[in-house]
């Protein structure tokens, strides 16, 4: 398979040795005013179903309202669910009358209501969840985590409450596909998800118990018994995750599922609907995807899924313990996706976490566990089904996050979801070897962004630290380093998008303060320096692009011409999974028909494929 030659940037080594490296962030992060006049009303899917004599569209249209509602149903429409979170109603419509709709002064936007699939223990010490136990006695209690997913078999002994063991874990259970109102899985992924998260490990004597086995589940179905389902099914299950936030204290969503990413993240309705749970104070985990290579094995890079692209979302990479609780040997695994995002150029993951090989909880006669039988496990007492089973993927790598993020908010409720980011990404272990749209800031460190986390609810006494930490974050395209966090400061408000240089008042984003080993590890004082916007270029590193021996994805320095005939590259033949910079070829794929990874080789109007691993 030859590589695909790739989107370029046109931005002269002039103007980026003149111009800082938040300026950079600024073109490829913030929204630019106006953007979304300046779209097309039809989604790049719907503009090929729109030449269409025939079939009829699941559609998500923009904005809800009755004169919409009424021009729907005349020209054939079939009116949805209204999805309040995005100003949208969900309808199926002839294809025919996508340009009428288009055309309409009353529509601002359509949208292919896309499909979207599931991407499918040693785990908690190896990222030190144990240790948070047994040592600061977090176990996620009180903190309400929702699994938006294919459901949950709610009486599995591994979801009991262990302080009343009468009860189960499972605090409210929700269906968006088939209405029912008792617990169910019929896939088996959802439930996998739900016990890496908060499994209390009863059929193993404790041995795979998840992360976090206090918190308290809000499972919302999203995803049939074959593990796919539609974004406005998500985009539902998030819609309610805003209206009962309070009741049920959810402070964190788990995402293990992926769709096609077809235009920015200013513009994607699922990336929006994130947007809005996120400014509510609600953390959103999301899976990075499976797509880090070829069917062939071959390196691919910028396969990040919808929503793990948005920049306010934290997106998760998997990794491998090759089967040990020691850390030296663990891997990025193979197939974890990597950045940059398609459209917006930006970093990702932002972490990665143990995704192979994952024992979590089986769902007798689901679809995962009888296609998977031979990975079926024995718990340590007698059942009657084998209680766990074994799957990979970032689907796995997702509630491990999730969980450590539940014993972060329990261990400091104040937390914004920038703040949890931030920790994770400082605490977090890098490798050699690994580049940051492949590790993002590193490997998981449950224990350590716990520690920081608490520290951080009464910042006295000595800042925690540790040798292995990379005291590092990634702001959007900018790997920032040198410097400690501190509490209280305005990246970490709500109303800040993670990769912008000024908040939405317009005041310049700070994080905290520089500072030298000594003075941070030391705790003698913070520096008065600020740590945000201002930093300098060796405190600044490039992750997407950047100053010339600190290119990350550019095969070569631009010199210095305009960068015109430079193409998406690493520099050693590894593949970009998109296409090339004339707009009528870019597509996400890849040349050969058989490792498209989603929708080119047979048109827009395929259904998008995203493979559970």
């Amino acid at each position: 398979m030859h590589e695909r030659a790739g989107t370029r940037v046109a931005l002269s080594s002039t103007m980026r040795r003149r111009v800082t490296g938040f300026a950079l962030v600024i073109a490829a992060v913030v929204p630019t005013i106006g953007y979304a006049q300046t779209l097309p009303k039809l989604d790049i899917p719907l503009t090929y179903r729109a030449t269409l004599l025939t079939g009829r569209s699941p559609v998500i249209v923009q904005p809800l309202d009755t004169g919409v509602d009424v021009l729907l149903q005349s020209v054939g429409g079939t009116l949805g669910r209204a999805l309040p979170i995005i100003d949208a109603r969900v309808a199926v419509v002839p294809n025919v009358a996508l340009p009428t709709l288009a055309g309409s002064a009353l529509v601002q936007r359509l949208a292919l209501d896309r499909k979207t699939l599931g991407l499918m223990e040693r785990t908690g010490p190896t990222i030190g969840a144990t240790a948070v136990r047994q040592t600061l006695g977090y176990d996620g209690t009180g903190i309400g985590v929702a699994v938006i997913d294919s459901g949950i078999t709610a009486w599995h002994d591994d979801l009991t409450d262990a302080a009343a063991p009468a009860s189960q874990r499972v605090a409210r259970f929700v269906d968006f596909v088939g209405g029912q109102t008792y617990p169910y899985d019929d896939y088996g992924h959802g439930t996998h998800v739900a016990g890496i998260i908060a499994g209390n490990g009863y059929d193993s004597s404790g041995a795979r118990s998840g992360v976090a086995p206090g918190a308290n589940l809000v499972v919302l179905k999203a995803l049939d018994g074959s593990g796919s389902g539609r974004i406005s099914d998500l985009i539902a299950a998030l819609n309610y995750v805003v209206d009962h936030q309070g009741e049920l204290n959810i402070r964190v969503v788990n995402l293990s599922i992926g769709a096609g990413v077809y235009e920015s993240y200013n513009s994607d309705v699922l990336a929006q609907a994130t947007r809005r749970v996120v400014e509510r104070g609600v953390v959103v985990v999301s899976a990075a995807g499976n797509n880090g290579h070829t069917s062939s094995g071959q390196t691919q890079y910028g396969g990040i899924t919808s929503p793990g692209n948005a920049p306010w979302v934290l997106t998760v990479g998997a990794a491998s313990h090759m089967g040990t609780i020691d850390r030296a040997d663990d891997v990025v695994a193979s197939f974890s996706s990597r950045g940059p995002t398609r459209y917006d150029d930006a970093a990702k993951p932002d972490v990665v976490a143990p995704g192979v090989g994952i024992e979590s909880l089986s769902v007798p006669n689901s679809q995962l566990s009888s296609t998977y039988s031979a990975y079926l496990l024995n718990g340590t007492i007698a059942t009657a089904f084998p209680p766990y089973l074994s799957l990979t993927g970032t689907s796995m790598a997702t509630p491990v996050v999730t969980g450590t993020v539940a014993l972060m908010l329990q261990a400091n409720p104040a937390l914004t979801p920038n703040a949890v980011k931030a920790i994770l990404q400082y605490t977090a272990q890098p490798y050699a070897g690994y580049d940051a749209l492949t590790e993002g800031a590193g490997f998981l460190d449950a224990a350590g962004a716990v520690a920081l986390a608490q520290y951080f609810a009464n910042p006295t006494g000595a800042f925690p630290s540790a040798a292995t930490w990379s005291a590092q974050i990634i702001w959007g395209n900018q790997r920032v380093r040198g410097g400690r966090p501190m509490p209280g400061t305005n990246a970490w408000r709500l109303d800040t998008t993670w990769g912008a240089a000024w908040t939405a008042s317009g005041a310049t984003v700070v994080w905290g303060v520089e500072c030298t080993t000594s003075s941070c590890g030391g705790n003698s004082g913070p520096p008065p320096a600020a740590w945000g916007a201002t930093c300098s270029d060796a405190r600044c590193d490039s992750v997407t692009w950047g100053n010339d021996s600190n290119n990350v994805v550019w095969a070569q320095q631009c010199g210095g011409s305009d960068c015109s005939g430079q193409t998406w590259s690493t520099g050693d033949s590894q593949t970009v999974v998109w296409g090339t910079s004339a707009d009528q070829t870019v597509v996400w794929g890849t040349s050969d028909s058989e490792t498209v990874v989603w929708g080119t080789s047979c048109g827009h109007d395929c259904d998008p494929v995203i493979w559970n691993r």
